[in-house]
């Protein structure tokens, strides 16, 4: 299994799982543009792009719904209830090809028997935004971004992964002393907004700590939905690798880490 993402930031965020033979993406919150020249890229006709996976419905997650449902004639749309109640670009895709799931609900893509798909919840300020885990060929991917707190259901869906793409979103001093209005800074910061690079390398921490009883392989870690004016790619890897390397996980060994770019591909490691 191997995910791509297309683009990932405070701007915009898609991304491309390849599982079984099957192509699945996760948001269209970029131009369609790029969504369609990322599959070129990776000789995946549009056609054959099974299922689209949409977490919430702000616009740097949903922007090229529509647009892609009309080139992407195939796929199956999965989203929670409220995400499509809350975003209007889903009235153009056609009811047949919309699948509403909840958290908690895991389910077979449609004609992809071999990949499951499980839902669980995100703390964030959307109507009803969900993460997902992505299983097939023996392997376990989980996204989790866009969330202000990882709770017990969130770990326990994402702790057993062998692929992790976790937000890594603001470095606080850079969003606390930027130019944001304070109100907006509180939402980031909130149970209900983003997570820092300090809160995700705690929580990778965890991981890693709990899963060294039992995997035997480096966790392939993405670390993603970093903000544009609150962030640098930098700054989220050094203190992710500095309490890593703290708590005595080694890169190569207990870990592999990469950062998602803002615009164009990059690879899971």
């Amino acid at each position: 299994m191997e995910i791509i993402s297309v683009g990932s930031s405070s701007s915009g965020n898609s991304y491309i799982i390849k599982a079984a033979g099957r192509a699945i993406i996760l948001d269209t919150g970029l131009t369609c543009k790029a969504i369609m020249a990322a599959l070129e890229t990776e000789s995946i006709a549009p056609a054959d792009v099974a299922a689209v996976l949409v977490t919430h419905e702000h616009t740097d997650h949903v922007k090229s719904v529509r647009a892609v449902s009309r080139k992407c004639g195939n796929a199956v749309f999965y989203a929670s209830r409220g995400t499509i109640a809350s975003a209007a670009v889903f009235s153009y895709v056609d009811e047949e090809r919309l699948t509403r799931v909840s958290a908690g609900e895991s389910f077979a893509i449609q004609n992809a028997d071999d990949i499951t798909v499980t839902a669980f919840p995100l703390s964030h300020d959307a109507a009803e935004p969900l993460g997902y885990t992505v299983e097939a060929d023996g392997e376990k991917l989980a996204v989790i971004t866009d969330t202000g707190i990882i709770e017990d259901t969130m770990y326990e869906a994402i702790s057993d992964a062998d692929m992790l793409v976790f937000e890594a979103n603001h470095d606080v001093d850079m969003l606390m002393f930027g130019e944001y209005p304070y109100p907006l800074k509180r939402r980031i910061k909130g149970d209900r907004g983003h997570l820092s690079n300090d809160y995700a390398a705690d929580v990778l921490s965890h991981i890693l700590e709990d899963r060294s009883e039992y995997k035997t392989k480096p966790l392939r870690i993405m670390l993603a939905h970093l903000s544009t004016n609150n962030n640098m790619p930098l700054f989220a890897r050094q203190t992710v690798e500095d309490r890593l390397g703290k708590d005595g996980f080694r890169p190569g060994e207990d870990y592999i880490l990469e950062v998602a770019m803002k615009e164009g591909l990059t690879y899971m490691p």
